[in-house]
């Protein structure tokens, strides 16, 4: 099989402090990959609607309204030097199809990338990614299992129903789960949502940030596998929620490829 490729000179998912869980300007990101070499990055931000939730993981309207000013002028002052792209990381929530369309409608994105954190549990909503304890301990209340089956069903319905561009991190649910394992059920579904993304020609994203947590980027080398085989493009993000974090682990990405080749 062809190696396939993939831009390590992108990175194309970066945070900044705007998103309430981050640290570092905008500028800052900017100044990291210039450093790192890179010829391109993509901030995508948090967007979420209809979410309750203990704290604010995403970025208010007020944020939404700096980050695209002070994106315009920083790819203004650094033209010539890196293309900066403003894109946002939408999170599904099945009960605000309609909303999140109209939020995303609102402005022109360079991106928009795919992704389901918080899913709906009686009146507040439960953090499937997080590394919390509180949020780990509901979601054994709730079952690991159905957490599983409620993710990648919904992740299919959002990318079915949302104008996306790239799929996030696809295996990042319960990441943080001692007792995780993925059974021939949730094989199936992500079977299902990588058919659904190669019908829409999305891209999957490569996020290196796995490579701190369990050695192997998210999603794994299994699912890039399948990926691959339905000829779906990939690209690299870092998830970079601080600007020393930009471009991480992409050495590594060459050495990845020509194993999924």
């Amino acid at each position: 099989m062809k190696i396939p490729l993939i831009d390590t000179s992108i990175d194309s998912h970066v945070h900044t402090h705007l998103c309430h869980h981050a640290s570092g300007e905008m500028e800052e990101y900017v100044q990291a990959a210039i450093n790192r070499g890179l010829e391109k990055l993509i901030f995508l931000e948090h967007l979420e609607v209809g979410i309750n939730y203990f704290e604010t993981t995403w970025l208010t309207e007020d944020d939404i309204d700096f980050y695209i000013k002070e994106g315009k002028q920083l790819q203004e002052k650094y033209q010539g030097k890196i293309e900066i792209g403003l894109g946002v990381e939408v999170g599904y929530n099945p009960r605000f199809l309609e909303e999140i369309r109209q939020k995303l409608a609102l402005h022109t994105w360079d991106r928009i990338g795919i992704s389901y954190h918080f899913l709906e549990s009686d009146s507040s909503h439960l953090n499937m990614v997080s590394s919390k304890q509180i949020n780990i301990d509901r979601l054994d209340q709730y079952g690991v299992d159905e957490v599983v089956c409620r993710y990648y069903s919904d992740l299919k319905e959002a990318v079915e129903k949302l104008p996306g561009q790239v799929l996030c991190h696809i295996d990042a649910v319960l990441r943080h789960h001692p007792n995780i394992i993925l059974t021939p059920e949730h094989h199936g579904l992500i079977d299902e949502l990588l058919h659904a993304a190669a019908r829409k020609k999305m891209a999957v994203e490569v996020n290196t940030s796995g490579y701190r947590i369990r050695d192997e980027p998210y999603p794994s080398q299994d699912i890039l596998k399948k990926a691959v085989q339905r000829n779906i493009p990939l690209v690299a993000g870092s998830d970079a929620h601080r600007p020393e974090d930009v471009g991480r682990y992409f050495d590594r990405l060459p050495g990845l490829m020509e194993k999924l080749g």
